[in-house]
C-alpha cells in the first residue's frame, strides 16, 4: 500500500493529542446518543478505540472500523442530537488517522467533534446559539498547545452552511488567534 506524500510531519504524540481533544468532545455527548439508542454499541466502541490509541495503544484498523461504524449509527439515529453525538464518536476514532496533508478538509478531523458537541449543546438549550458558542469557547480553552500547533499546519477550516460547519469555523478562528 502506498501513501500520498506528506506536506509536513505528524508524530504519534501529536496524533494522540489531537485524538484526545476529539475524544473529550465525543465523551461529553455520547450519553445523548446512548439515551436514545441503548442497544447500539457502535459510537461507544469508537470512543473506546480512540481512547485506547490516546492511552498509548498502536493505531490499528480498529480505529478506522469503529469510526465508520459510528458514522453509520449517526445516519440511523432518530434525532439531530443523537446523530451529532454518534458523528462526534466517529470523528474521535478517525482522528488517529489525521493525514499530514495541507488541506482544509483535514481540519474536520481535529475540530468537528467539538463542533458537533457545540451543536448538541444548542439543541439541548432549545436551539439557543449562545449555548453553542459557550461550548466552542470551552473547547477553545481546552485545546493544548500541541493541538493548536498541529492545527496551524493546515489551512483554515472550510466554510460551510450547516450550523456545525459554522461552529467549526468559529472554533478554528478562535484557536488561530
Amino acid at each position: 500500500m502506498t501513501s500520498a506524500p506528506a506536506d509536513f510531519e505528524l508524530t504519534m504524540d501529536e496524533l494522540r493529542a489531537v485524538a484526545r481533544y476529539a475524544v473529550e468532545s465525543a465523551e461529553a455527548v455520547l450519553p445523548v446518543f446512548e439515551a436514545g439508542n441503548p442497544e447500539d454499541p457502535r459510537p461507544r466502541a469508537a470512543v473506546d478505540a480512540a481512547r485506547e490509541f490516546v492511552n498509548g495503544a498502536r493505531r490499528t484498523r480498529l480505529q478506522r472500523i469503529t469510526a465508520l461504524d459510528a458514522h453509520r449509527a449517526a445516519r440511523q439515529a432518530a434525532t439531530e442530537a443523537e446523530q451529532l453525538a454518534a458523528r462526534a464518536a466517529g470523528d474521535a476514532a478517525a482522528a488517529a488517522y489525521l493525514h499530514p496533508l495541507a488541506k482544509a478538509t483535514q481540519v474536520g478531523h481535529i475540530l468537528r467533534a467539538a463542533a458537533c458537541a457545540a451543536r448538541v449543546a444548542e439543541l439541548q438549550a432549545d436551539g439557543d446559539p449562545a449555548a453553542g458558542l459557550d461550548s466552542i469557547e470551552r473547547a477553545r480553552l481546552r485545546a493544548t498547545p500541541v493541538v493548536v500547533d498541529v492545527l496551524s499546519r493546515y489551512p483554515a477550516a472550510p466554510f460551510g452552511r450547516s450550523r456545525v460547519a459554522r461552529l467549526m469555523t468559529a472554533l478554528d478562528e478562535g484557536l488561530r488567534k
